[in-house]
């Protein structure tokens, strides 16, 4: 034996070993970028208009936006979770509380 008694050869990875690779990188980048990008960047972003300032508000469902990002937006500082439920019983949106681009929505006042 020739140098260290600790040598190793080199690490080869199998195809099912690269796949895991693969994955956990994609696990933790898509994360990193969503958290820079942020929802913002989808078509009618919050960022885009200016969020409603009353009790009474209405705000139009821009395309891809959700009643989360809509909740969220209207009151950073609630719990979206409870926003989105007040929006639902405020709309009578019960049964099925999908929204669609152009809708009109009422907002709880905050």
């Amino acid at each position: 034996m020739s140098g260290s008694a600790h040598e190793h050869a080199p690490l080869r990875l199998t195809r099912r070993g690269r796949a895991v690779v693969v994955c956990l990188a994609a696990a933790i980048i898509l994360p990193l970028l969503w958290l820079t990008v942020g929802p913002g960047a989808l078509a009618g972003g919050r960022d885009a208009r200016p969020g409603p300032s009353g009790p009474g508000e209405t705000v139009v469902v821009g395309p891809g936006e959700t009643l989360w990002e809509i909740a969220s937006a209207s009151d950073p500082d609630a719990d979206p979770r409870l926003v989105v439920q007040r929006i639902i019983d405020l709309n009578g949106l019960g049964g099925d509380p999908t929204v669609q681009p152009g809708q009109r929505l009422r907002l709880p006042a905050r």
